[in-house]
């Protein structure tokens, strides 16, 4: 049981974790923090948190877990100043989509206080944001990776990985540089594309012509050009190296579809796309939509 739990940042993410701790059982208190007092408004009038802290101090003060459900960007700032104000037993944990740049800053803000800092990203989300749209389900089913340090005590992964098994989420664990470079393949990137994509398109003269005639396919490809921009940016130049090999690996195939397109070469796009239906059948049986993953 976790008696004071500090979410710092109460939005989809935070939000949730802390919606789902609850009916789970498993949190006594929760305290909130965030930029937006009418976030924390809401957060606190829909029983997500039950108190609102005024700075990230006063949030951790006294708390004996804290999650950091912040933009990467913001996280380094914010260890510098927590970090005087952490118990001697308060585990710190993350949301964060990318670990190495997070951690290299929990090392940088909180000296050897980093021991107690549990590093994580929980694959779920959405493109809406704020604590009006977290879900106590949001978490179930769906995977958590934590990256431990070799720090850490066991008995601090352990704390972390039970919260949030306690919300439904399956937890593995891997290395910060392996998750960072299979989450530019798979979640940067795509992000990417459909960013550049939907901006490309708003661009041209007749933009408002293309997206009317815009179907299913042009819907379900862009969905996550919805999602947070301040948080992508953060993440794309926090994984900057791993996510531009990724972009010349995917530039690379797009620049073959272009010279077997003016080539009328229909045996090269034949196998390409074959192999990548198949691919993506195995991956996903029945082709069962998802949600967004951050």
């Amino acid at each position: 049981m976790i008696g004071r739990l500090a979410v710092l940042g109460v939005g989809l993410i935070g939000g949730s974790l802390a919606a789902a701790a609850k009916r789970a059982g498993v949190v006594r208190q929760v305290v909130g923090y965030g930029r937006s007092r009418d976030n924390l408004a809401e957060a606190l009038a829909l029983g997500l948190i039950d108190e609102v802290a005024d700075s990230p101090e006063a949030a951790v003060t006294g708390a004996d877990l804290v999650l950091l459900a912040l933009p990467v960007g913001a996280m380094a700032a914010v260890f510098g100043r927590i970090a005087p104000h952490l118990g001697p037993d308060t585990l710190v944990t993350d949301a964060g989509s990318t670990k190495q740049d997070v951690i290299a800053a929990a090392r940088a803000g909180l000296g050897a206080g980093a021991a107690r800092f549990v590093p994580g990203h929980p694959i779920a989300g959405a493109e809406k944001s704020g604590a009006a749209a977290a879900r106590a389900d949001l978490y179930v089913g769906r995977n958590v990776i934590l990256t431990p340090l070799r720090e850490n005590a066991a008995t601090a992964v352990t704390t972390v990985a039970e919260l949030w098994r306690a919300c439904g989420a399956r937890v593995g664990e891997m290395g910060a540089a392996e998750h960072d470079r299979i989450f530019a393949a798979v979640s940067h990137l795509p992000h990417l594309a459909a960013f550049a994509l939907v901006d490309e398109l708003a661009g041209r003269p007749e933009a408002e012509l293309y997206f009317r005639h815009a179907g299913s396919g042009f819907r379900d490809f862009t969905r996550i050009a919805g999602s947070s921009p301040v948080m992508w940016r953060d993440i794309a130049l926090a994984n900057r190296q791993a996510l531009v090999a990724e972009l010349d690996a995917y530039l690379s195939r797009l620049s073959a579809y272009r010279d077997a397109l003016g080539a009328g070469d229909t045996d090269t796009l034949m196998q390409s796309f074959t192999r990548a239906s198949a691919a993506r059948s195995r991956w996903q049986p029945g082709g069962e939509n998802i949600e967004n993953d951050e």
